[in-house]
């Protein structure tokens, strides 16, 4: 008899939680500051995004979504925002678009993201919002909105369902699950 799983492989391609928002063109400095880079990740979640919000890291709850305007993710491209950003418990990140090099960070590593047009002015802080990787759309239940959004290509999906570029490496060569 096979294992029984209580979740999908697309689960984690449909997520569901409190937005926080935030506006256009967040720079990876903002998410984690260059006077935190060379502590323990453990630490530097303690104060992401904090120079924006000071509330964020303290009321963060683990399957938040963050939700923000043009180009989230740019200047420097530190692949360590992705990932404290993916530490810290958030589900899914949607932008109505994000810096390319910050886009590609988040696909190696496996932190869901969505481009979404309009998103910052159809969502508020404290809304629960779905965001759904596959049809390509974005649910606001606290307003019962509903906006169409760019779906992921096969390949990116497939990476995000492995867990990133370097699972699916691996689930390729036959060395993991």
């Amino acid at each position: 008899m096979a294992p029984q799983s209580t979740a999908t492989e697309n689960d984690k391609l449909v997520a569901r939680g409190r937005a926080w928002l935030f506006g256009d063109n967040i720079p990876t400095d903002q998410i984690v500051p260059s006077k935190l880079l060379f502590l323990p990740m453990a630490e530097i979640v303690k104060h992401i995004l904090e120079d924006l919000r000071p509330d964020f890291p303290g009321q963060l709850k683990r399957g938040d979504i963050i939700v923000a305007g043009h180009h989230f993710g740019q200047s420097s491209g530190r692949a360590v925002a992705p990932k404290a950003i993916q530490a810290a418990g958030i589900s899914c990140i949607v932008a109505e678009s994000f810096a390319r090099t910050f886009l590609r960070n988040c696909y190696e590593i496996g932190l869901p993201i969505l481009e979404c047009r309009s998103v910052s002015k159809a969502v508020s802080d404290g809304d629960i919002v779905q965001a759904d990787l596959i049809a390509g759309r974005l649910a606001n239940e606290t307003t019962k909105a509903s906006l169409p959004a760019t779906p992921c290509n096969e390949f990116l999906l497939k990476m995000l369902r492995a867990g990133g570029v370097i699972a699916m490496v691996k689930q390729q060569q036959g060395s993991a699950p």
